[in-house]
């Protein structure tokens, strides 16, 4: 089974790309600007024309769709290069595993089941919101995979950030009231695998077990790696008054149900 990977040079793709092979999939990854490890065929999914291309040059069974703008506020990336990727999906009748966001929630409900209606407060959120609808007119097949703050092998985002920030490498704070369910970036690949060999179709949220708030899983973070946690900046999105997703749970219940890999907990996996 031969496995399309976009963003396959990306945090997500690269896991996935790593994680096919172990499972016993032929993965593909995409680049953009700079190929990797078995990610060396370039695509530009902002490029109709580009996506059906490189469909027709592989000749997948599926696609994961992993690829993001390397600026959030790129929509063209973001939101018009999964409508490519979905319509180019279902013209070859080609299994399609979008990766979606939790941004796409305001956390006005905090807790948020697979039946939520979106309700962006921010750009990239409003981008995510669109990606989803376009996926899902263009191949209702599709499972679109709604997920929280991806980290757990040191090469996530939140990670990073975390290092960055003990090490005054940039300025600004995490905050203590804006609250994610973490995923360990493997229990996410192996849930995207386990997707794409199925026929699972529509909204599935699969996030960690554990509601942290970025502050908490910067401190959990920190402990792991040996930093000074007295060094961490906090501060609220409130008293900033930002206009951010705040406290935003994903409910997991129906990916417990209908998958087999599991979803630790951000206490699990890094404390």
């Amino acid at each position: 089974m031969r496995l399309l990977i976009t963003g396959g040079t990306g945090s997500l793709g690269r896991r996935v790309v790593a994680r096919a092979v172990a499972a016993g999939w032929e993965p593909v990854g995409t680049y953009l600007t700079a190929p990797g490890p078995r990610a060396g065929v370039r695509l530009d999914i902002r490029d109709q024309a580009d996506v059906r291309r490189v469909l027709r040059e592989v000749r997948p069974d599926a696609v994961v769709h992993a690829a993001a703008g390397r600026d959030r506020n790129d929509w063209r990336a973001n939101a018009d290069g999964a409508a490519n990727v979905a319509v180019a999906a279902a013209a070859a009748g080609v299994r399609l595993v979008h990766v979606s966001s939790d941004a796409i929630f305001s956390g006005r409900a905090v807790h948020y089941d697979e039946d939520a209606l979106p309700d962006p407060v921010y750009a990239y959120g409003a981008a995510k919101a669109a990606a989803e609808t376009a996926v899902r007119a263009a191949d209702p097949s599709a499972a679109v995979v709604r997920t929280s703050l991806i980290l757990g092998d040191g090469n996530g985002a939140h990670e990073i950030l975390t290092h960055d920030l003990v090490a005054g490498r940039v300025r600004g704070a995490l905050f203590t009231d804006e609250i994610r369910k973490p995923v360990h970036v493997d229990d996410l690949a192996d849930a995207l695998l386990e997707l794409a060999g199925n026929d699972y179709a529509g909204v599935l949220n699969v996030a960690g077990a554990d509601a942290v708030s970025r502050y908490d899983l910067g401190v959990l973070i920190a402990r792991r790696d040996g930093l000074d946690v007295d060094a961490l900046p906090a501060a609220t999105v409130a008293s900033l008054g930002l206009q951010r997703p705040t406290d935003v749970r994903l409910v997991i219940d129906r990916a417990a149900a209908v998958l087999t890999t599991p979803l630790r907990g951000a206490t699990a996996f890094i404390g």
